[in-house]
């Protein structure tokens, strides 16, 4: 269980992952070995599961994002939910209710290559691309 502190840090790594114990407990008034301590919990507890970076894929050459929406043809969920995992351009995927099974965000070079994705997504069921514009920023 988290506590109001815990919640402070959380939010505080949320903002930048890197920072040390000793910055993370300046921002939130805790000492760094209370703060590891209290990120070690956290993370063996599983509250904390991974850290990731946030990448401007434009600037690596990679023009176009875009959700997919699929729905997979009947009795082969399972299957494609092994496959999708396997696609490098899906950054990522959820199992979700309503008229689709999966909605998946994807980062691609250009069109062609949506296209190329498209194709070999087809293969599983029915897709509906949305392109992304631009991301709203808070």
């Amino acid at each position: 269980m988290v506590d109001d502190t815990d919640n402070r840090l959380l939010n505080v790594l949320k903002e930048n992952s890197r920072l040390s114990f000793a910055d993370l407990g300046r921002k939130i008034n805790l000492s760094p070995s209370s703060v590891r301590e209290r990120v070690q919990k956290m993370e063996e507890e599983g509250i904390i599961k991974k850290y990731s970076i946030q990448i401007d894929n434009k600037s690596i050459g990679y023009d176009l994002e875009a959700f997919i929406l699929l729905k997979v043809f009947p009795g082969k969920l399972k299957y494609v939910l092994n496959k999708v995992v396997q696609f490098p351009e899906i950054t990522a995927a959820h199992r979700i209710t309503g008229n689709q099974n999966i909605h998946l965000k994807v980062v691609v070079k250009n069109q062609l290559c949506l296209q190329k994705l498209l194709d070999k997504l087809m293969q599983f069921g029915d897709t509906n691309t949305f392109l992304i514009l631009s991301e709203i920023e808070d």
